[in-house]
């Protein structure tokens, strides 16, 4: 009986497997009992052959067929291809011909978004692989060329592309530039049989620029009507030409002259079709040219002359003309009591009313001017010091202290007050609060004298209170006096 060739070939194709388990079995006999090895434990990197990208997912008899590891193919040429025994992706009969290797365009995570070195492709032979076949090539409505992609294209990015129109004669653009092969006339043009460079220039297609030397006057409309800029929706009502206003080297600002237009007649035009009142405009019946002026709208004048004293807030409420600041003074007074129409600053306030020690109810740094950061510190209050009529120069301060003694003029404040405060500093604490509190570094012994012989002076501490008595006496007995000092110093005086 014949042997079945499906089972004949099996058995080819099994042998190999067999004969491999076999020869691990022998090994394991001679080496000890086979540990069975856990499902994706096995760690590929140690075959030389690490695997990355789509390569982690492919099942292992893709690559290594009826069970054969020896033998298997390491380069991307030997799998993907139509004669490779791997089940692999194999490179499409329109491939660009290339004697590279896979890996220097592709990688191993997708076939797709290949990069490819132009390093070294000589210039000029682009068309050998941009045919539109091999690779991506001229679209259908390319300019017609016979020029080499990369003369205007580069290997970086196809687009945007850069040619260069130095040896493009004059009025010769529209051979390209007819709105098929190239950009041209949109349909809103300005109707015109110039050529293109009359107004375009080859470095930006805009701005356009127009000569308008030998345009007529009066003929702007023209053009400037459907086909060029015109007059907006809100343009003011009028059968004036253009130029009457505009010029042909700006559009804007245009100038118009009032002369002979009637006085009182402005919201005819400043109404809806010229800038007139804003929203927040003070409320008045009263024509623009009141408070406005042709020459320029900004600044308005009013006059005030017949203003009703005490009705300011009817308009400088913050909406309709300028009133009250976030941090304006609290008050309930009308706004002509501190301010003037002439002038809104500076403002002048009488304190006639005020009570005396409540200036910081309104000169707290925030509603009015108060203390800088320097100020002397105190509790007092402004009036203290300062005056209504002027904040500076400070008036006489009465010291509360029953010690202080009125010195000379040449004192100032910071010569006690060292710390910037109400209180005094004592040179010398031991004494205070007697004179030699301050001064008893300037005390001198030896003119102060007690008995001239046998000499016996005086201490700090009994001339403490230098406007005291400073004898001289004839013996130590002290009981009789050579020589009367008293009230010898004075603290508006000199030592």
């Amino acid at each position: 009986m014949m042997p079945n060739l499906y089972s004949v070939e099996r058995a080819r194709a099994i042998l190999p497997a067999l004969l491999a388990v076999v020869l691990v079995v022998l090994a394991g006999l001679a080496a000890g009992p086979v540990r069975a090895q856990a499902p994706g434990s096995f760690d590929h990197l140690g075959t030389g052959f690490p695997l990355t990208g789509a390569h982690q997912v492919a099942r292992c008899e893709s690559c290594h067929l009826r069970g054969v590891f020896k033998g298997t193919p390491r380069s991307c040429a030997s799998c993907h291809t139509s004669v490779s025994r791997v089940a692999a992706v194999i490179m499409p009969t329109n491939h660009t011909a290339v004697t590279q290797p896979c890996e220097s365009c592709h990688t191993t995570a997708s076939f797709a978004g290949a990069r490819f070195s132009h390093v070294g492709i000589q210039p000029g032979t682009c068309a050998s692989c941009h045919n539109g076949q091999k690779a991506i090539g001229k679209p259908a409505g390319h300019i017609s060329t016979t020029a080499s992609c990369d003369t205007c294209h580069r290997t970086s990015s196809y687009k945007p592309a850069l040619f260069n129109h130095a040896s493009v004669a004059p009025g010769a653009c529209a051979s390209c530039h007819n709105g098929n092969n190239a950009k041209g006339k949109n349909p809103g043009h300005v109707v015109t049989a110039a050529s293109c460079d009359t107004c375009h220039r080859t470095t930006g297609w805009m701005p356009a620029m127009f000569n308008h030397t030998g345009v007529v006057a009066g003929t702007c409309a023209s053009c400037h009507g459907t086909t060029a800029k015109g007059k907006s929706a809100n343009h003011v009502a009028t059968t004036a030409s253009c130029d009457t206003c505009h010029r042909t080297t700006a559009w804007l600002p245009a100038t118009f002259s009032h002369t002979g237009v009637v006085a009182g007649t402005c919201a005819s035009c400043h109404g809806t079709t010229a800038k007139g009142k804003s929203a927040n405009h003070v409320a008045t019946t009263a024509s623009c040219d009141t408070c406005h002026r042709t020459t320029a709208w900004l600044p308005a004048t009013f006059s005030h002359t017949g203003v009703v004293a005490g009705t300011c807030a009817s308009c400088h409420n913050g909406t309709s003309a300028k009133g009250k600041t976030a941090n304006h003074v609290p008050t309930t007074a009308s706004c002509d009591a501190c301010h003037r129409t002439t002038a809104w600053l500076p403002a002048t306030f009488s304190h006639t009313n005020v009570v005396a020690g409540s200036c910081a109810t309104c000169h707290n740094g925030t509603s009015a001017k108060g203390k800088p950061t320097s100020h002397f510190v105190t509790t007092r209050a402004c009036d203290a010091c300062h005056t209504t009529t002027a904040w500076m120069p400070v008036k006489t301060y009465t010291h509360l202290s029953p010690f202080y003694k009125q010195h000379s003029s040449g004192v100032t404040c910071a010569n006690c007050h060292k710390s910037n405060s109400e209180t005094a500093t004592w040179t010398a604490a031991a004494y205070k609060p007697d004179c030699a509190g301050c001064h008893a570094s300037r005390y001198k012994p030896s003119e102060h004298k007690k008995v001239a012989s046998p000499v016996v002076l005086y201490t700090v501490a009994e001339l403490k209170d230098c406007s005291g008595s400073c004898h001289t006496y004839t013996n130590s007995t002290l009981t009789t006096i050579q020589k009367s000092r008293s009230g010898q110093h004075r603290p508006t005086g000199s030592f």
